[in-house]
């Protein structure tokens, strides 16, 4: 395998979320990493995060040339970029993150970039019956049955595949995360919609314990999480190309339950078995006209472990927290 590179230019779109939150810091500190292009529709000061490497880009995923001309000298591209929640229609979200995600590796593509990395995600997978525990990185990624986050994450892998297998001279990383925490994580701070989304923030924005222990029931539901900074790690060995090309699982040591969550917000739980609470999910995620907060019920319809073995081994990659690490980290 050759050596990673050195010298380079990275552009990135999204660099102000949670996973930019967690990678650009790295690359500011990395003496391979030269340049750094930060895309994102409204506009910010790098040198105000203490990014000195970062220039500032306009863009649009939406608007092609306006990409092709912020990639102009990039090495690598890193697309980050993706609504989760919001407000935005069906139709607006779907311009954004599937037509946008392949305007941006046609882009990095037309401007001579060699690696692109996506950020994915174990909802690739979806929620199948047939899905191994654990999950490798060669089991097929499938649209979920109702969640469109996950439908478009699994549909997104499928067409970047296609797209690389005909642009040999850019290679592709996948990343595929378990629930990313830490002290930048957000999402479901934008459930709530129009006018309500301050209160959503206030809400959700900034986890806190709970003031006083109060019982709640706690489902044997199972779940990984991974610490913003571990995955900003793999995106960064993924951008030096510390390991070859391909899809990589991402998610902090052991798994929790919702229990261990209960327990960490300072709630008392009360343990039930796990099964009727997914059996309840698969039926709710199949109620017709659900909203798209409510869609992530899926989610909880069967658990999705990955394996990391590979990351691990191709990567280099070591997570540094651990799950309950990433909770706790997250709480604080």
């Amino acid at each position: 395998m050759a050596a990673p590179e050195t010298d380079l230019t990275v552009a990135v779109t999204g660099p102000t979320g949670t996973f930019g939150n967690g990678l650009v810091p790295l690359l500011q500190a990395d003496d391979r990493v030269t340049r750094i292009v930060g895309i994102a529709r409204r506009p910010f000061d790098p040198a105000e995060r203490g990014w000195t490497k970062m220039e500032y880009r306009r863009g649009d995923v939406r608007d092609p040339a306006a990409l092709e001309e912020a990639f102009a000298g990039a090495d690598v591209v890193v697309h980050l970029a993706f609504l989760i929640t919001g407000n935005a229609s069906r139709q607006t979200t779907r311009a954004i993150n599937v037509d946008g995600t392949l305007n941006v590796f046609r882009a990095a593509a037309s401007a001579g970039a060699r690696r692109f990395v996506y950020a994915s995600s174990v909802a690739a997978y979806g929620w199948h019956p047939d899905n191994p525990e654990p999950i490798p990185e060669d089991w097929p990624v499938r649209p979920a049955a109702r969640l469109f986050y996950a439908q478009e994450k699994a549909e997104l892998e499928q067409l970047l595949g296609a797209e690389s297998a005909t642009t040999p001279g850019l290679a592709l990383y996948l990343l595929r995360p378990s629930i990313v925490l830490g002290p930048n994580a957000v999402g479901a701070k934008d459930v709530l919609p129009g006018p309500l989304a301050p209160l959503g923030r206030r809400l959700f924005g900034r986890p806190r314990r709970l003031p006083v222990t109060i019982p709640v029931v706690a489902p044997g539901l199972r779940l990984q999480v991974v610490h913003e900074e571990d995955v900003g790690r793999a995106l960064q060995l993924c951008v030096v190309a510390a390991g070859p090309p391909g899809a990589y699982n991402i998610a902090g040591d052991g798994v929790l339950t919702v229990a261990d969550v209960a327990r960490e917000f300072g709630a008392l739980p009360i343990p039930v078995p796990a099964a009727p609470a997914e059996l309840a999910a698969r039926a709710v995620a199949r109620l017709p006209f659900l909203p798209p907060a409510a869609e992530w019920v899926e989610a909880a319809s069967r658990p999705v472990i990955m394996d990391t073995a590979k990351a691990k081994q191709q990567l280099g990659w070591r997570p540094r927290y651990t799950g309950w690490e990433a909770l706790r980290a997250t709480l604080a």
